[in-house]
Formats: C-alpha cells, sequence, structure tokens
C-alpha cells in the first residue's frame, strides 16, 4: 500500500455524501466507498417534505440532487464491498476484496441493518465463517463450503469459490434463478444455525443439515459491530457522542448507523459534524507530529 488517505468514508447515503462534501471542502484527501445509485432508501421514499429547502420532492428527486451536488464537487465513489476495518494503531487498514486501503480516520455511514445475525454467526466467525469469499478462499482449497447470498450480486464469488473449494452449496436469499455452472449445487432452503464445536462443521436449514467446513455469508453489509471489531455498540447502533466520535480513536460514525431519527435532513447533518470532526483529529496529530 503505498497511499494513505485522510479519510475513508464508508457509505454513500446522505451522511456519507455530506462527509464527503466536507472533506472536499476542507482539502483532505478521501476516499468515498458506497454505490453510484446512492442512497436506496432515498430512491424509495415516495415523498419528502422535512428536508430544508428542499420540499414537495420525492426521494428520487432528492436523491438526483446529491448526485449532482457531488459531481460539481468533482466526487467520485469507489463501488467495493468492505468486509473489515481494523484499527492499527495510527491508521485503520480497510478490506475491500483483495485491496486493502489506508486512512487516518474512518467515517462509518453505511446505514441501518436490521437483520439479525445467524444463530452461529458470530460464535463462528474467523472460525468457518466469512463474509468474504475472495479474501478467505485460499483457506478452503479441496474444503465443502457453503455460500448464503443475499442479492444476484454474490453469484460472482460463488462461481470464484467453485475453482477452489472441493464442493459449493449456494443458498439463494433472493427471487430469480442463480446463474451459476452446473457444478454449484444450488438449495433453496433458509438458513437456521451455523454449527461446530472449535470450528464450522455444518449449517443446519429448515429442511436439512449439510455437513461443511466453512460458511460464507454474502450481503451488501454486515453489522458495524462485525464490520469494525471492538467498537461500542448501543443495541443495533455504533455508539457516538456530539461530535459523532465513536469508541475508536479516530473513527466516527453518522446517519441511521447511530440511531433514530432516520430521517435524511438529521443524517445529512451528522456527516457534517463526522467530517468536521475527523478534519480537526487530522489537524491535531500534523500538529503534534511537527512539535515533535
Amino acid at each position: 500500500m503505498d497511499e494513505r488517505y485522510d479519510i475513508a468514508i464508508i457509505g454513500s447515503g446522505p451522511a456519507g455524501l455530506s462527509a464527503a462534501i466536507n472533506a472536499r471542502i476542507r482539502n483532505k484527501k478521501f476516499i468515498l466507498f458506497g454505490n453510484k445509485s446512492l442512497s436506496q432508501k432515498a430512491e424509495k421514499a415516495h415523498r419528502v417534505d422535512n428536508y430544508l429547502g428542499f420540499y414537495n420532492l420525492t426521494g428520487s428527486e432528492l436523491n438526483q440532487n446529491f448526485a449532482k451536488h457531488i459531481v460539481a464537487m468533482d466526487i467520485e465513489i469507489q463501488e467495493e464491498k468492505i468486509n473489515m476495518v481494523y484499527t492499527m494503531g495510527d491508521y485503520y487498514s480497510i478490506m475491500a476484496g483483495n485491496q486493502v486501503y489506508e486512512a487516518t480516520t474512518v467515517i462509518l455511514a453505511t446505514g441501518v441493518s436490521f437483520g439479525k445475525a445467524l444463530k452461529g454467526e458470530e460464535q463462528f466467525l474467523g472460525r468457518g465463517v466469512s463474509y468474504c469469499a475472495t479474501c478467505d478462499a485460499a483457506l478452503y482449497r479441496e474444503k465443502v463450503v457453503a455460500i448464503i447470498g443475499h442479492s444476484p450480486h454474490e453469484e460472482a464469488e460463488a462461481q470464484f469459490m467453485s475453482e477452489i473449494a472441493s464442493k459449493v452449496y449456494y443458498i439463494p436469499l433472493y427471487k430469480g434463478e442463480p446463474h451459476l455452472g452446473p457444478e454449484i449445487e444450488i438449495i433453496r432452503d433458509i438458513p437456521v444455525e451455523i454449527m461446530g464445536n472449535q470450528k464450522v462443521s455444518a449449517l443446519t436449514l429448515k429442511n436439512e443439515i449439510i455437513e461443511v467446513d466453512g460458511v460464507f455469508i454474502l450481503k451488501e453489509a454486515v453489522s458495524p459491530g462485525q464490520l469494525v471489531p471492538g467498537i461500542k455498540m448501543d443495541g443495533n447502533h455504533i455508539e457516538v457522542d456530539r461530535k459523532m466520535r465513536t469508541n475508536l480513536p479516530g473513527c466516527f460514525a453518522a446517519g441511521d448507523i447511530v440511531g433514530a431519527p432516520y430521517q435524511f435532513i438529521k443524517a445529512a447533518g451528522e456527516g457534517n459534524i463526522a467530517a468536521l470532526t475527523a478534519v480537526a483529529y487530522i489537524d491535531e496529530l500534523k500538529r503534534k507530529v511537527k512539535e515533535n
């Protein structure tokens, strides 16, 4: 890795975009991870009347305004799924597929995750449970794995895994027929529990149990507690102070991920605060370096 960013922003909803805009204004070196379609929540909103200055709009129209703003600010979105964020002391290591990025600070703006972890998922994380097939495939060479896919976007990872593992079961949790090679066994069933002793040995489905060496749970976003080891949670949300600081130095959070109300204008305001706090944190670090 030959480049370290000042700020890595994860999420392209109102909070993440607001943070990116303020990072640009403050002339910081940043990278924005997210979806180029921006906020799916905004896109699906029937009508928005409480966003100051933008009233009587559909969510889609508000999303289009967001897009125009970031284009005008020359902000690009890196469409990579973030699998893990590790604190390395004075910087953060961001794992995205086979890529590793470094940043002095991180702003988490991934929205709220309503899905509960599968029974056994957290218990066996790192011991047979993974969220990234391309990252951990080498550990399962000539072994049997199950892949739980939450969207068709995950099919490419399943196909990749089939070239390495001896057997791949694919459990799609979405409608439509998966487009996968004949070597992959598709199971239409509901995952119930991941089982094992020291490591994963089986996946219990509603109608059967399959013996496996590993379970890959592929979804667009994992819960914040799983995404950032060591981060302090308040229920399903990240705990922050009024400056959007988490318990991890240099790590900030904003938007729905920190709690209700789940409103666009609140998320945008928190993204602003998170970015300004991150900027102040970076500037203070640089000042201390100069003094020493």
